[in-house]
Formats: C-alpha cells, structure tokens, sequence
C-alpha cells in the first residue's frame, strides 16, 4: 500500500492506494501556497504523519505529484505552478529523513497520465496523451506503455506551444473563456444545454480549438488515444463536434482516425498516478 499525495495550489489531496488501484481514506485541505516554503512543506507532513497514525500505518512508499518540472531522480522540485516560494525544494529527501519511507516525486500531469492510463479511460492503449484542461493546459505522455518525462519532467508540455496570437494554453482552458468569452465554463455549459444558441457556437469554437491542439499532438507523437481531464473535460459532448471538425483537416487522415479522444474516467487518478510511480519511473 501506497500513500499518494497531488499538491496544488489551491488544495493538497492525499490518500491510500493499494496494489489493486484502488484509492481510500482521502481528503483535502486548503493549500497554505501564499505561504513560506516550510509552511507548506509542513502541511505535507503533517497530512502524511496523520495518515500514518491510521490507516496508512501499513504503507511501504510514498508518491507524490506536484505542479511543478521535477529531478525524478532526486525528487526536487522547480518552480511550482502557484506556489511562489517553491523554487527549489528538495521534497525527496525532506520526507524520507522525516518518515524513513522510500518517496517518489513527478509533476502532477504525469501522475494524472500514469493513473488513467492503468485503470481508466487509458487501458490499453500502448501510445497515449493525458491531457488536464482547467486554468491551464497540462499534459503526461504514455509513450510505448510506459511514462515518458524528458529532462525534469519537461516533456509534453504542449500547452506552452505558440498558438495564434499567444500559445494553445491561453485558447484551450478556462483562460480562453474567461479572457476572451468573458464567461466561465460551467455558465457556458448551461446556457448550452438550455439550447443557447450564442454559447453553443462558443464551444464548438472551443472544439475547433482543441482540434488545433489535438493536431500539434498528432505530429509530435501520434498516439492511438488522447484522454482529456480537468474541470472542462465535462463539457466534451458540447465540444466534440468543433474537435473532429479541426481534426478531420490533419493532412494524414490515416494517424487521425486511429486517434480517438476519451474523457477521463478516475476521479482519483492523480492519487493513484502518484502511487504508480514506483513503477514506472
């Protein structure tokens, strides 16, 4: 049994994950994040210390994802996504001289990869791409059935990608409706499902646009499944029809049809991503 951690800035989940995937005992807090470093360093022990004292007391490993570029190696992390004080932290060995259990440490898209791709909407597919599409656009790659992360887990990072007038992140998250829909996506969603015309439009707009993405992927890995996460993954039936129209202009009609794009399945699959990683990392 395993004890996952996914740190965010706006929350820290943790749970247990056993040999099955299966994931309980977990709850969140709130992310002290506008905190020193050790502020939040302390919430993560004292999180994994209770758990200890419980259920967790059997645990023989420790994952944890964090929204940052990671040394998978040493477990350090760079410049975590939000929480300013987080240059340089060498979370690794923090935790294994606090609780002498062996810790693994990746970027938080990777684990959200890891997760689906061995229990959910990823099974089976040997080439896939987990992407998250919420206040940004993150993303893990499953490259020969196994976790691709490049140079401290720098890999994949299409969002960042130029993309018209800035690059994909800012036209295929909530940045996009928000900045230039003036809307959030559970609003838009809502007036799509009551037959909105006008927000109908907008989000096969949205579709065309993650089409454009889908197309980048192609060509960069041309993987048999993208599956797509995050808080905008919900609106997929809104959106779908905008995707394929976009995808359906890939000049190598053959690779794009044996693509296909899935909502993830796993509500927990950052946590069991995260226990994962002490086998595929």
């Amino acid at each position: 049994m395993k004890i996952a951690l996914d740190l965010g800035g706006t929350n820290i989940r943790i749970g247990l994950v056993d040999n099955s995937g299966q994931c309980t005992g977990h709850h969140s807090v709130p992310c002290r994040a506008t905190e020193t470093e050790d502020v939040v360093v302390s919430q993560i022990c004292e999180l994994i210390a209770d758990l200890l004292e419980g259920d967790g007391r059997q645990a023989d490993g420790i994952g944890i994802g964090v929204p940052s570029v990671v040394d998978s190696d040493r477990g350090i992390v760079y410049n975590a996504c939000n929480i300013p004080s987080w240059r340089e932290v060498h979370l690794k060995e923090i935790i294994e001289d606090r609780f002498r259990i062996e810790t693994r440490v990746a970027n938080d898209c990777n684990c959200f990869a890891l997760g689906e791709h061995r229990y959910g909407a990823g099974r089976g597919a040997a080439d896939m791409v987990g992407i998250t599409l919420g206040t940004g656009v993150g993303s893990g790659l499953i490259l020969g059935g196994h976790l691709y992360v490049g140079v401290l887990s720098g890999a994949g990072e299409i969002g960042s990608l130029p993309y018209l007038d800035s690059d994909y992140e800012h036209y295929c998250s909530s940045l996009w409706l928000r900045d230039k829909c003036h809307t959030t996506g559970a609003d838009l969603a809502a007036r799509a499902v009551a037959g909105d015309a006008e927000a109908l439009a907008t989000w096969h707009l949205f579709g065309r646009h993650l089409g454009e993405l889908t197309k980048a992927i192609l060509f960069a890995y041309a993987p048999e499944r993208i599956v797509v996460g995050g808080g905008i993954a919900a609106s997929m039936p809104l959106f779908r029809a905008g995707w394929a129209e976009a995808v359906s202009t890939f000049p190598y009609p053959a690779i794009a049809q044996r693509c296909t794009m899935e909502r993830a399945v796993l509500p927990d699959a950052n946590l069991i991503g995260a226990a994962l990683l002490f086998h595929d990392i």
